[in-house]
């Protein structure tokens, strides 16, 4: 088994923020590979695909992102995976909008879900898939920026970037870290076709600090 884990935050008013993309990645491959009804559990949703040979579990953490390692470990030990079958999804603000980078370990650069994860289980090393989504425009706060929903011009790019995210976590649990990588950051990120202002953010109250 590999356990493919996409980072947001739950919850309707979060749908389509620019910090679920990682959520968005994980409905896309179980919409496509005909995924097992969801359940719950680990403080997740849970469902599972075949990919070829390879059974997948697809793990949306509940937690709100800054705790997503909560959850991540639990699943993790009741499965007893191994950090090199594990792949994490999360968007990034240091990546330009609509690109991907594959890693195999290293540090957080900031993301604080993936932060959280490498310290509930103790290592760098495993694979993180980050979905840029460019810098916040002038001196908005970034924890405001992540926030928000996509602009109209940004949401035809991403919905591109968020497939080519699915397709590199099948090519990842079929073929292995190193010829997704070969593969993934290699690609151009997509164009736009413009750009259009963005309304403001909502400020989140939620418990769990969701930024």
């Amino acid at each position: 088994m590999k356990v493919v884990v996409g980072l947001g935050n739950p919850g309707q008013k979060y749908v389509g923020t620019r910090h679920n993309v990682g959520f968005d990645v994980l409905r896309i491959l179980a919409e496509k590979y005909q995924a097992e009804p969801s359940r719950t559990k680990f403080e997740s949703e849970l469902t599972e695909v075949v990919l070829g040979n390879e059974r997948v579990l697809l793990v949306a953490p509940q937690t709100f992102m800054n705790l997503s390692g909560r959850a991540v470990r639990q699943v993790m030990d009741f499965y007893k995976l191994e950090p090199s079958e594990l792949l994490l999804i999360c968007d990034d603000l240091n990546l330009e909008n609509g690109r991907l980078r594959l890693r195999a370990s290293g540090t957080a650069g900031g993301q604080k879900g993936l932060q959280n994860t490498i310290d509930h289980l103790g290592t760098q090393d495993f694979a993180r898939l980050r979905i840029g989504i460019g810098r916040p425009p002038g001196r908005m706060d970034a924890a405001a920026y992540v926030l928000q929903r996509f602009s109209a011009s940004d949401r035809e790019s991403m919905a591109v970037t968020v497939q080519q995210a699915a397709d590199a976590a099948v090519q990842w649990a079929q073929q292995g870290i190193q010829s997704t990588m070969n593969t993934v950051n290699a690609a151009p990120a997509p164009k736009t076709r413009g750009t259009s202002s963005i309304g403001k953010a909502e400020e989140s109250k939620d418990p769990g600090n969701p930024q």
